[in-house]
């Protein structure tokens, strides 16, 4: 009977290098800093927001950031007077407020710059527009664009519409009507 050929030992893989071994340990540290970080700061930046973002002289806003992470903060813009935000919840995250546009106030984009914590915090900044002109009043510029002779012609006929009811239901009351 022939000898069975003698089975080779399996290869030992081949030995890293200590400066392999520290190359791989800075490239994986890096990766996991690098996959952390978007999440760190986008967490730390606050946001904010004007509504509405178009008012008129005079009008009212409401004034709103979020993740402030202080229980105090404010708003100041040219378009009105300086605004202390107050807590929305208990853990301080949202801060509100409201302000006066001023009646005087100039048409256009006006920054509004949020301060999270006071003057120095950290800093948010969203536009606000005010429209030019004021804000109508009265029937809220309804008939603003109605020549007069369109609102004498409206009047006649809606009175004519009031008599002839009148008319129907006094026949009617009387019983010389049809039923």
């Amino acid at each position: 009977m022939p000898a069975k050929p003698l089975a080779k030992p399996p290869a030992k893989p081949p030995a890293t290098s200590p400066v392999t071994s520290r190359r791989l340990m800075a490239i994986a540290a890096a990766t996991l800093i690098a996959a952390a970080a978007p999440a760190t700061f986008a967490y730390a930046a606050p946001s904010a927001g004007v509504s509405p973002t178009t008012v008129a002289p005079g009008g009212r806003v409401a004034l709103n950031v979020d993740g402030c992470g202080t229980r105090t903060g404010r708003a100041t813009s040219t378009a009105f007077s300086e605004v202390r935000l107050t807590p929305g919840n208990l853990n301080a995250t949202n801060l509100y407020g409201s302000a006066t546009v001023f009646r005087d106030a100039n048409p256009g984009t006006h920054r509004v710059i949020f301060e999270c914590g006071g003057p120095g915090g950290e800093r948010v900044t969203v536009s606000l527009q005010v429209a030019s002109g004021a804000a109508r009043g009265g029937t809220g510029g309804s008939i603003g664009s109605m020549s007069p002779g369109q609102v004498a012609v409206g009047g006649a006929l809606a009175a004519g519409a009031l008599g002839a009811g009148i008319w129907v239901l006094r026949r009617r009351a009387a019983g010389t009507g049809a039923a």
